[in-house]
């Protein structure tokens, strides 16, 4: 099969993958790299001159491309969020766990601000 053709299969895949997956975060991330580590590989294969086939395959690649970058960044920032969220409940559990911690010895309260 042509390699610009199962480029473009699997750049589809990768997109339904990320949009319509229910599947655990882990086993989808592991999904996705196996997916894109394919893609690099056809990514090399792929060398001029081009038919008109290819061209046309070429043209509708570039749309799924670009949906596939806003779907990898939706999933991004969908983990950044998670982080986040998760360094906040460490550091509120923490607070919870050692509420005297930064408490100044002598019973003074010093105001950092100048």
């Amino acid at each position: 099969m042509n390699a610009i053709n199962e480029f473009y299969k699997i750049t589809v895949e990768l997109v339904r993958l990320l949009e319509n997956s229910q599947a655990e975060r882990d086993v989808k991330i592991l999904q996705v790299e196996a997916l894109m580590a394919q893609r690099e590989t056809l990514i090399m294969e792929i060398t001029p001159p081009y038919s008109q086939e290819e061209m046309e395959v070429g043209r509708k690649l570039i749309q799924v491309n670009a949906r596939l970058e806003q779907v990898l960044q939706e999933e991004k920032v969908s983990i950044q969020k998670d982080i986040k969220a998760l360094q906040i409940k460490k550091e509120s559990s923490w607070k919870y766990a050692n509420p005297y911690q930064n408490v100044s010895p002598d019973g003074m309260f010093y105001d950092k601000k100048k």
